[in-house]
């Protein structure tokens, strides 16, 4: 089984996610499934077929979701060291091909949103990262080509 990374905000949110599915959007689905039978001929019927999908749809994402927390490692903050980058790190690198500096978060792949500077342990530039040093220079490939970063700053 795949290890999960999720901080404890993540999880807490995981858990709330998880619990409106199961006690919102489940019976709500499961309603208007019933409601569809009552129109009559199932074969013609483009409102049961629809919430049928949508339950599939629902129940995938619970058992996701369920998934997800079974293998989470939580990641603990007072157990990393600003040493070496790792899952839970708040990185600055300095893009030698931009010569500017970024920063990313590092998490699991549950809580990532590169838009927001949070990264996946598992992205391109996550994986490359993890285990080096500051000052240690880097080099990713991804889709776009390849980009070399120095690592100026590991925070926890």
């Amino acid at each position: 089984m795949e290890k999960h990374y999720l901080t404890p905000e993540g999880k807490a949110q995981l858990e709330e996610k998880l619990n409106y599915y199961k006690m919102v959007k489940r019976p709500d689905v499961t309603k208007r499934i019933g409601i569809a039978r009552e129109f009559g001929d199932l074969s013609e019927n483009s409102e049961y077929d629809a919430a049928k999908d949508e339950q599939a749809e629902i129940e995938a994402e619970i058992t996701e979701m369920e998934n997800i927390l079974l293998n989470a490692e939580i990641i603990d903050k007072k157990n990393l060291v600003a040493d070496v980058v790792s899952v839970g790190c708040k990185v600055t690198l300095y893009d030698e091909d931009f010569d500017e500096e970024v920063e990313y978060r590092i998490t699991g792949s549950s809580e990532s949103d590169p838009r927001n500077g949070i990264i996946s342990n598992v992205s391109p530039v996550g994986k490359a990262l993890l285990g080096h040093k500051k000052g240690d220079n880097v080099s990713v490939t991804t889709p776009g080509g390849v980009t070399n970063y120095q690592i100026v700053k590991i925070e926890v």
